[in-house]
């Protein structure tokens, strides 16, 4: 059986999230292999993978915050927001003043309300968005509550008709780049897609823990299932006689470290299992403890 643990992946462009799970399962041996949070397929980085046990921890690690360098070109619209898409308009760019792009950077900082792109994950009456939209069918979605706490403008390139925006996003769980790149030009009058994505940082996992998928099918490095909880959630030790209760799924009193999740190890620094305080309890999310 593979270790529990999560392998922090390097994927590649025109591959999908699921493509490199099933390569995953072949190199690690096992079926139970799962990722948090999805990339599309034109975007490459920092694919967090969980193994065995660790698939667990995947639903509560997909809701970190996350990083991305992205180019977003300005003049063109696309079906799906981004290259992959046919071209639905084009406007000339070329007098978008450097200080426009700003502006509409920061308009789209903070706290903001996002449409998904209609080529979407999301589900629409039972159906995925992409699915209806391929059917040729129009898709009306809700615009959702989301925060990008950084957008930081890196270098503003022109050529000829469009231009070429560089820049870092650092955002919560379920924002869009495309969408942003969508809406930056939108607001400045002349369209936008992405270009190019990649994400470098999902919580505390970062581009330098990442292995490309080459590099896994030569050592298939997992980060132990407790080295990751740690690394992620805040951190409780507890008694022995506090460790049985939490191995046959019992309450703990909540010790003060937030709503969580906290992850709870026992005296020999086994993980035991992932909690939530509510009040003045703490409940299990998740058991790792055999």
């Amino acid at each position: 059986m593979a270790d529990s643990g999560l392998i922090i992946v390097d994927k590649p462009a025109d591959w999908t999230s699921h493509d490199v799970v099933a390569r995953m399962r072949r190199l690690a041996g096992t079926r139970r292999v799962g990722h948090a949070g999805t990339l599309d397929p034109m975007a490459t980085g920092v694919l967090v993978v969980g193994v065995e046990k660790a698939t667990r921890l995947l639903g509560h690690l997909a809701l970190t915050e996350k990083v991305y360098t992205a180019t977003m070109r300005l003049g063109v619209s696309t079906n799906t927001d981004d290259a992959e898409g046919e071209v639905t308009a084009t406007a000339s760019a070329a007098g978008v003043a450097p200080a426009e792009v700003h502006k509409g950077v920061a308009a789209l900082t903070g706290e903001i309300m996002q449409i998904p792109p209609q080529v979407s994950a999301i589900k629409v009456d039972g159906r995925r968005a992409y699915k209806r939209a391929r059917a040729g069918e129009e898709v009306e979605l809700a615009a959702r509550p989301v925060t990008v706490y950084g957008f930081e403008v890196l270098d503003i390139r022109v050529h000829d008709d469009v231009v070429d925006v560089d820049a870092v996003v650092t955002c919560s769980s379920g924002t869009y780049i495309r969408a942003l790149a969508r809406d930056l030009g939108a607001g400045l009058g002349v369209g936008g897609h992405l270009t190019r994505l990649r994400r470098t940082r999902v919580g505390p996992y970062d581009l330098s823990m990442a292995r490309t998928l080459d590099e896994l099918a030569e050592e298939c490095v997992v980060l132990p299932i407790g080295e990751a909880v740690a690394a992620a959630f805040p951190r409780r030790d507890v008694t022995a006689e506090q460790a049985t209760l939490v191995r046959h799924g019992g309450r703990l009193p909540a010790a003060g470290l937030g709503a969580g999740p906290i992850g709870v190890f026992g005296p020999d620094g086994e993980l035991l299992a992932l909690v939530e305080e509510q009040g003045r309890t703490a409940r299990p999310l998740a058991v790792f403890a055999s």
